[in-house]
């Protein structure tokens, strides 16, 4: 008990630790408890980083802020309009298609499992075979009623866009314009002495503004690159299949494993067992391995680098707090945590280091 006392003596002494503590707990509070209420505040949030950049370059250039805020939002707005309605109408032609085409894809499945048995019985049995249809049966049953039980609730999901498509633009417009402005309200509540938290702050800013640039980046340059690919080869539903390659790049390796099997599954329904599905598999191995060796270390140059294994842990436990948000903002967020540990040793050996008398 008194190790633990002194333990915490030591490290929660400072009023700066303590404010940084009270404020990462009043973060993750808010977030647990309001983080649906504000899913239109934090998606502003992550495309007004990503509009930053604009803005910043046009006052660079003698631009007032508030027409640069203007511009880069009016940009941003006409460049997803154009996006969606030439891409969109493709994207539910080809998922309609695909899933006219299911039950016949699924026989043809089923026949190549029941042959296993012949051509490996030590192996495989027919019962094995059998349990595995019925629980793929079974899965697929309970996904068409989540899809029915969603377009049941289509009315509501139409009004939350509705009201999304006026609210974020106006949002993210204010984050733009009024940036210095919301910061500075910000700062007014909180205590002078907070050099610790303002330069864990300052990390995590630039660390998010580089992660959300790039991600979004990663993800165009990733789409476009698997739909020429796809494209080449003549694969059925090539735009489809490379916006789920392009959406899989937001949760690291997990997205680019799980999505390789919807990809390789219809180039052998469409194929066979054919030099086009080898040469298809190889392409998008390289695209894969270009994105990890070659795009990811192009693009987040300036983020700091993370082990896979503390990428895979945020994932599942921001993931787990924060669905769809703690995923994407997983990395910034183990950055953020990453931040933390190194602040809070180092300002400790540094006050040390002051008390300790000169030799």
């Amino acid at each position: 008990m008194h190790a633990i006392g002194h333990w915490f003596r030591r490290h929660f002494s400072d009023p700066q630790i303590l404010f940084l503590a009270f404020s990462l707990l009043s973060v993750l509070v808010i977030v647990i408890t309001l983080g649906n209420m504000l899913t239109p505040v934090f998606a502003s949030i992550v495309i007004a980083y990503l509009l930053e950049g604009a803005v910043g370059f046009l006052e660079r250039k003698g631009w007032p802020r508030l027409l640069g805020s203007l511009v880069a939002l009016l940009g941003f707005m006409l460049f997803l309009a154009s996006l969606l309605l030439l891409v969109l109408p493709l994207l539910w032609r080809q998922a309609t298609d695909l899933v006219q085409q299911l039950p016949g894809m699924l026989t043809t499945w089923q026949q190549a499992l029941m042959g296993l048995p012949q051509r490996y019985p030590e192996l495989v049995t027919n019962e094995q075979i059998h349990t595995l249809i019925n629980t793929i049966r079974a899965e697929i049953l309970y996904f068409g009623q989540k899809l029915v039980s969603l377009s049941m609730s289509s009315v509501v999901g139409m009004i939350t866009v509705i009201v999304y498509l006026i609210l974020m633009p106006l949002l993210v417009f204010f984050f733009l314009k009024d940036k210095e402005l919301i910061l500075d309200w910000f700062k007014g509540y909180l205590p002078r002495h907070r050099r610790i938290a303002g330069s864990v702050w300052q990390e995590v800013d630039r660390q998010i503004y580089n992660y959300v640039r790039g991600k979004v980046w990663e993800i165009l340059i990733i789409w476009a690159v698997s739909f020429a690919a796809f494209s080449a080869f003549g694969l059925n539903y090539a735009l489809l299949l490379a916006v789920l390659v392009g959406l899989s790049v937001i949760v690291p390796y997990i997205g680019a494993s799980v999505v390789t099997i919807p990809v390789v599954l219809i180039a052998w329904f469409q194929w066979g067992w054919s030099p086009q599905l080898l040469w298809l598999s190889v392409v998008y191995l390289i695209i894969q391995a270009a994105d990890g060796n070659v795009l990811v270390p192009l693009l987040f140059s300036e983020v700091v680098n993370l082990h896979p294994v503390a990428i895979i842990v945020a994932i599942l436990v921001f993931g787990g707090i924060w669905g769809f948000w703690g995923v994407f903002f997983a990395i910034p967020l183990a950055t953020l945590v990453q931040a933390v540990l190194c602040a809070w040793p180092q300002e400790k050996l540094r006050e040390v280091a002051k008390a300790r008398p000169s030799a």
